[in-house]
């Protein structure tokens, strides 16, 4: 097929991307630079780079942005490990292996706000939670945990919905490792530990960088389950940069603020993505 007709087909798609990313970033820089505040529309001028300064120096920016490189590691830890256990287990052939294996990837397709609603009603109430009445039952005083410990909660909730990504792609990489291979390595005395760490370990490399890399990406801008279980709090305690301009826009109505915001989320989501491609790059797929 000539060239020119291939590029002349792509051209509407590509121009529609380039709209679709640029305009939205060109609007935030811009608003990023004036004093636009959603109730006195009016008052809008040019400022420079005072909305930075002043999302740099608020309060809440140091913990934000502490908060958001806590979730995403400790979600990331989380769910590689536990996905990737689940993984090897459920590959071996078992009775009810289909059962269970959808039980396990359902929570996945469950939304954010229904899984925080979820955790927070049915699980981590400290009246009538599962949680409450198990430790009631053994004779414990029940445990505020969206209160008392309002990171690990949505930890623990965000994790539990990201384990069946991570577990549906370690799976289907294991589908295509070479059985050969390792009934070889079982035959010379490898066992159950050496195999997975010198033959299952590096096949699924490439299936770790995919999935380190798209939640990184998702993890970054996590908002449905803070606003929906502790609203940020208490203090600034589960404050993330997600939820910190949305506070800026939304709550305080200051745009400049929350643009300059995204600015800066925008700037740390890269800088996070290059760290991970030069760290992973060798075994990235792309």
């Amino acid at each position: 097929m000539n060239k020119n007709l291939v590029r002349l087909l792509q051209a509407p798609s590509v121009l529609m991307l380039l709209l679709w990313m640029l305009v939205p970033l060109s609007m935030t820089i811009y608003f990023s630079t004036t004093r636009y505040n959603l109730l006195y529309p009016e008052r809008s001028g040019f400022v420079g780079f005072s909305n930075y300064e002043f999302f740099l120096t608020d309060p809440a920016f140091v913990p934000a942005v502490l908060n958001t490189l806590l979730l995403v590691g400790s979600i990331l830890v989380i769910t590689v490990s536990v996905g990737l256990i689940l993984a090897v287990l459920v590959d071996h052939k078992f009775p009810g292996r289909g059962i269970v294996r959808v039980m396990l990837i359902s929570p996945f397709f469950i939304m954010p706000t229904v899984n925080a609603l979820l955790w927070k009603n049915m699980f981590m109430n400290p009246v009538y939670g599962l949680f409450a009445v198990v430790s009631g039952f053994l004779g414990l005083e029940p445990i505020d945990w969206l209160a008392d410990f309002p990171m690990a909660s949505i930890i623990v909730m965000i994790s539990w919905q990201w384990i069946p990504f991570a577990l549906l792609i370690f799976l289907t990489s294991l589908q295509s490792q070479d059985q050969e291979q390792l009934e070889a390595a079982e035959l010379d005395g490898a066992n159950a530990l050496q195999r997975f760490f010198y033959l299952t370990l590096p096949h699924l490399s490439r299936s770790l960088a995919v999935v380190i890399m798209i939640q990184t990406i998702f993890h970054l801008s996590i908002f449905a389950e803070i606003f929906v279980t502790t609203g940020g709090g208490p203090g600034y305690d589960s404050t993330n940069l997600a939820f910190l301009i949305f506070s800026q826009a939304l709550l305080q109505f200051d745009a400049g603020v929350a643009s300059a915001g995204g600015v800066f989320a925008i700037i740390l989501a890269n800088i996070v993505a290059l760290f991970l491609i030069r760290l992973i790059g060798k075994s990235l797929v792309i």
